[in-house]
């Protein structure tokens, strides 16, 4: 049995395709390394997996969030071995899991917006360029968590429209002291700021919220996608925020020049075609 992982911050879509080719789908939270110990992620992978696959799981191919650098890949695939003795273990980033869902066995750029965002150029097998994402403190543009930071930040600067703030604060029941303990004390912030991208997308008219959401997907391409050949390549993207906000992101490319290709809102259907044709 093959399993494979789409992870990001906030869930996990998990794919098993067993020798029969049956494909069976789980959805669990986030496994970002960077926040969840590893304890935690054992304990994940045996409620959420183990009951309902078994200990047959013979290849793993876990694509992340927070999946850099040889320590975080050691871990991971310690809670594998841990949960599935018998399997051999492949982690590597989200980026190159979009990149392979986006672009197959062929070069091209591609991005990730959804709770985090990040971008690379990939040559049809691996990545040859990165653009540093930052995180959701020093970069992450136009993400979930980018455009929650921005809506919280109206909020406690009073920059809100009078409309949009006494709906926020009906609907949320936040106030400063509340703001600042979840995203300054209380694990995965990231997560809670993403949260808020349904209330700006219910927003997305008023030229308040229109003008965040178009800054947002300006600031991501200036400062992540003019890094690449975007004049010889299309851009493709991948992430909720990227399908669901598509409208202003081709607006925001188009004005900047940039030619939008295939917009995804999950990669993981992409990974089980691109694995079946690496097979």
């Amino acid at each position: 049995m093959i399993l494979l992982a789409d992870s990001g911050s906030t869930k996990v879509d998990w794919r098993a395709i067993k020798d029969d080719g049956t494909i069976v789908s789980i959805n669990t939270v986030g496994v970002n390394p960077v926040f969840v110990s590893k304890e935690n992620i054992i304990e994940i992978f045996r409620k959420e997996l183990l009951s309902v696959l078994g200990d047959g799981v013979e290849q793993v191919y876990f694509y992340g969030a927070g999946v850099v650098g040889d320590e975080i890949i050691n871990t991971l695939n310690e809670c594998f071995r841990a949960v599935f003795p018998k399997s051999v273990c492949y982690c590597a980033s989200d980026v190159l899991a979009a990149a392979r869902a986006l672009c197959g066995h062929k070069p091209g750029i591609a991005c990730i917006i959804g709770t985090g965002s990040n971008s690379c150029f990939y040559d049809g097998k691996d990545i040859a360029k990165n653009v540093k994402a930052g995180g959701f403190i020093l970069g992450d543009e136009a993400s979930g968590g980018y455009l929650g930071k921005r809506l919280v930040s109206d909020f406690i600067k009073g920059l809100l429209p009078k409309h949009i703030e006494e709906e926020f604060v009906k609907r949320y029941d936040l106030d400063y002291p509340k703001i600042v303990a979840k995203v300054y004390r209380e694990p995965v912030p990231s997560r809670f700021l993403a949260s808020f991208s349904p209330f700006i997308f219910e927003f997305r008219e008023d030229p308040h919220m229109k003008a965040l959401i178009e800054d947002s997907f300006t600031q991501f391409i200036t400062r992540n996608v003019f890094h690449y050949d975007y004049k010889n390549y299309d851009v493709n993207f991948v992430g909720s925020i990227a399908f669901y906000y598509k409208e202003y992101l081709m607006a925001a490319a188009s004005k900047l020049g940039v030619k939008v290709g295939t917009i995804l809102k999950a990669p993981i259907d992409g990974l089980i075609e691109y694995h079946k044709c690496a097979e």
